[in-house]
């Protein structure tokens, strides 16, 4: 009876302690970003191993077809910590009591498109959802934006979630981050893990500003800094940064297709250091609120800063020493970034 008992009280407390799922919405979840990103989350490897998961799909009517295909997909990949996945093109279904929300849809910029008719169309998109979240979403909700202009959407879209905190809301730069990592490990022969610390300051544009001055580079087991490392200042300041800056362009123009291998691994990589915190001594680079940063940068802007993050709450790496070429770049995005949201936040009060 007693041994009977035990086994009962063990059962239980095994439910019990299974973590509850958690949801999650990817919006533009018929799109070629979002394929290589969906099994990624649903497998656990963004918001943990015992993490189930209820994955919510969000896209615009004419994709539900395609949408159906991708739950059939996700169903056939039989993963044991997807409970649920939900195809929506409704954003009160898409954004209900949600944990985490990766903003991927936008419009995309056509052929002969004004960049102020691509904010126009884009304010007009995260103002819907940002005002969707607020009502809808938790209140501890992690917004991750995705769609271009990733900044500038992300600041419409917290200015339209009143109740939920700015600090909740993040841009990726990741994914510039790690093709700034990518190329300093390529250009010393070292795999990417040894190169820690670069930053992606300001915009997710052809303006970011790709910075190695605080770099650390592991050779032959010694860390250095990146200059020490390379030894080429001319490419460090030359095309190690067009390179990076122009580097989504490039892809275009090679696969005929924007980045989607890389975009989705960027934001397991984002989502998943905002979950479980950044390595001591390291940091990462995301596109978050300016309020109150130690660098000169006008406040309220979504700009990327080198970042630290604990319990699910990042901070901004103070007190790095900026050169004068760093400084330039730095307010040259920065440039870019209000004159975006100053055309944006004229189309949001209309």
């Amino acid at each position: 009876m007693l041994t009977l008992l035990t086994a009962m009280y063990v059962v239980v407390r095994a439910a019990s302690s299974e973590a509850q799922p958690i949801r999650v919405v990817v919006t533009g979840a018929a799109g070629q970003i979002a394929y290589s990103l969906l099994y990624s989350i649903a497998k656990g490897d963004v918001f943990g191993k015992d993490q189930p998961i209820i994955l919510v799909l969000l896209d615009i009517p004419p994709m539900l077809p395609v949408l159906d295909g991708v739950v059939m997909e996700l169903q056939d990949c039989a993963l044991p910590l997807l409970r649920e996945v939900i195809p929506t093109d409704k954003v009160e279904v898409g954004f209900k009591d949600l944990d985490a929300a990766i903003l991927v849809g936008s419009m995309p910029r056509k052929e002969g498109m004004e960049r102020k008719d691509l904010l126009k169309a884009n304010v007009a998109i995260f103002k819907a959802q940002g005002a969707a979240l607020d009502k809808y979403a938790k209140k501890t909700v992690k917004v991750l934006v995705v769609g271009n202009p990733a900044n500038t959407n992300c600041l419409i879209a917290s200015k339209s979630a009143p109740s939920i905190p700015k600090e909740n809301f993040s841009c990726l730069t990741r994914l510039d981050h790690n093709r700034a990592a990518s190329q300093v490990a390529i250009r010393c022969g070292v795999p990417a893990d040894s190169v820690k610390n670069v930053i992606i300051w300001g915009n997710h544009s052809s303006t970011q500003y790709p910075d190695v001055h605080h770099t650390k580079v592991t050779v032959q087991g010694t860390e250095m800094a990146a200059y020490d490392a390379i030894k080429d200042d001319a490419w460090l300041k030359g095309d190690f940064i067009s390179t990076v800056q122009l580097r989504g362009a490039a892809v275009i123009k090679a696969r005929k297709l924007s980045s989607a291998m890389s975009a989705a691994k960027a934001i397991c990589d984002h989502m998943r250091d905002i979950w479980f915190g950044t390595k001591e001594g390291e940091f990462i680079s995301m596109g978050v609120y300016a309020g109150g940063n130690s660098y000169g940068i006008p406040e309220d802007l979504i700009y990327s800063f080198p970042i630290q993050l604990k319990d699910k709450n990042w901070k901004v790496v103070d007190g790095l020493p900026i050169n004068d070429f760093s400084r330039a770049k730095m307010d040259a995005t920065a440039a870019e970034l209000v004159e975006e949201r100053d055309t944006a936040v004229a189309f949001l009060s209309q």
